[in-house]
């Protein structure tokens, strides 16, 4: 194993703006143990994400705990985060040591761990091999996996990542609502006349001010919070005013059923993005008759509109096509 892990080991020189950032973080250190300590996590890390750019990986130094200069003062951390994948811890090690220091708190949430053998002059570096876990402060050196295993194993993990997100768009794509297709009286299973769900409160509803021109376009659809409200759910309506080429307004508003007054305290109407993120939001009080929100968004643009009352939450999918 040790004869392996000489041939396929791979030396270069420390990139110039690495030892730069990693003589920064040191300076800002309280000790000069801890300042050591950063300034060979930061010239590790910074030869690993060299070498994994150039051998084709995504990489995100900003994103990368060791690049921050709070965490790397509150811990021992040497990470690199690789797109789409995860964080890689990548442990300096001296020239003629026997083993790596793995901290405690690196020994979880790493997709793996590269040894790298910083040279006496912080120069040069030299990748000696990887483990994909560790279990131990101090792993031997000649347990390392030769760096021909490494990239391998990245590429799987990279195709396994890939295979999953297909996967996922593909449900997506089948729970999406398409809200172009309503301008062409297509509708998906569960949205119904809004007349049906709010039967008498229609006259009194903001949608039914809007319905008298003709020029929009509502479905509604019964969002069921029963394990809350044992004989209660409420009313989620998407209005579309005049189609637009490019861009499509949108009202999404939430009403209490037939036979209700108001909407329940605390009951939360939220837009969120594509990667889910709460762009707005409405919030009911004691005696809500309704709440919405009205925004833009281009063809081809997905967003979601989730409905929360303390721990339950009910999402729905759109994208404007």
């Amino acid at each position: 194993m040790r004869e392996i892990i000489d041939f396929l080991t791979f030396s270069a020189p420390i990139p110039v703006d690495g030892r730069h950032r990693a003589e920064e973080l040191r300076r800002r250190q309280a000790t000069e143990k801890k300042g050591n300590q950063v300034y060979l996590n930061t010239l590790s890390v910074s030869f690993v994400n060299s070498y994994l750019r150039y051998m084709g990986f995504e990489t995100d130094l900003e994103k990368s705990n060791s690049w921050n200069v709070i965490q790397q003062t509150l811990m021992d951390v040497a990470d690199l985060s690789l797109k789409n994948l995860g964080l890689l811890e990548c442990r300096p090690v001296l020239e003629d040591a026997q083993f790596i220091y793995m901290p405690p708190e690196v020994q979880s949430n790493r997709i793996g761990y590269v040894a790298v053998q910083i040279s006496k002059s912080f120069r040069e570096a030299k990748l000696l091999g990887f483990v994909k876990q560790v279990q131990t402060d101090l792993l031997p050196i000649n347990q390392l996996q030769p760096l021909e295993y490494f990239l391998e194993y990245l590429e799987e993990l990279s195709q396994l990542k890939l295979s999953e997100t297909s996967n996922t768009s593909l449900i997506l794509n089948q729970n999406l609502v398409k809200l172009k297709q309503w301008l062409e009286n297509i509708f998906e299973a569960g949205w119904q006349e809004v007349e049906t769900l709010l039967g008498t409160q229609i006259a009194n509803s903001a949608w039914s001010m809007r319905s008298k021109t003709g020029a929009f376009i509502s479905k509604g659809k019964l969002i069921d919070l029963g394990k809350l409200l044992t004989d209660q759910a409420v009313v989620l309506i998407v209005t579309l005013p005049p189609d637009n080429e490019q861009e499509m307004d949108i009202i999404v508003e939430v009403h209490p059923t037939n036979g209700e007054h108001y909407l329940p305290p605390n009951l939360q109407l939220m837009v969120l993005d594509f990667e889910g993120a709460s762009v707005m939001e409405a919030q009911t009080r004691s005696s809500n008759k309704n709440i919405q929100l009205e925004f833009s968004c281009e063809v081809g643009e997905r967003f979601s509109v989730k409905l929360a009352l303390g721990d339950i939450s009910i999402t729905e999918n759109f994208v404007v096509c």
